[in-house]
């Protein structure tokens, strides 16, 4: 058992643990290296469908890259839709808390009020947060990151297997 620096005994380390461990290969080997997530996958699934013991597999995505894909220009009626949508987004849950609070108030008004304030609110700190950002970044957008080659890796001890039924595969496999 491992001690901390004080002579302490320490608990195992997260790294022992059967959860860590799943993603973790003795010995790694690269047997195939794919340009998309797809071909990497399809080479796994021919090993598995000819009986190769896939849990000796791991599928890594290399060469990480992030890609912003720019929507639309921002506009004040643009933030100002976008408030009003994360106002609604609210309205249900401030109406669910206002009528655990007020059970005898009418239905319908604390919707209404809560649809409003939710609206209201949303809409003055969208506006607030457009007139600090003084145009800048002034785009929608949506990041994704993605790699842009894929690694089939093996445990030493089957990855001449592996490697030599991914050269076997037909191309038309890939």
């Amino acid at each position: 058992m491992t001690q901390d620096p004080y002579g302490r005994p320490m608990a195992a380390s997260p790294r022992t643990s059967r959860t860590a461990s799943m993603f973790d290969l003795e010995y790694p080997r690269s047997v195939g290296v794919f340009d998309t997530y797809p071909a990497a996958e399809k080479a796994v699934d021919y090993l598995a469908d000819n009986g190769f013991p896939v849990g000796n597999l791991a599928i890594v995505g290399t060469d990480l890259r992030t890609v912003e894909r720019v929507l639309a220009r921002k506009t004040w009626r643009t933030v100002l839709l976008q408030g009003a949508a994360q106002g609604l987004s609210t309205a249900l849950i401030l109406f669910l808390v206002m009528w655990l609070f007020i059970p005898s108030a009418n239905i319908l008004a604390l919707l209404v009020a809560a649809l409003l304030f939710s609206i209201l609110v949303s809409m003055a700190f969208a506006a607030v947060g457009y007139l600090l950002s003084r145009g800048e970044r002034d785009f929608t957008s949506v990041q994704q990151t993605v790699a842009t080659r894929y690694e089939v890796l093996c445990e030493h001890k089957v990855a001449e297997q592996a490697q030599e039924m991914i050269a076997g595969m037909s191309p038309a496999n890939l």
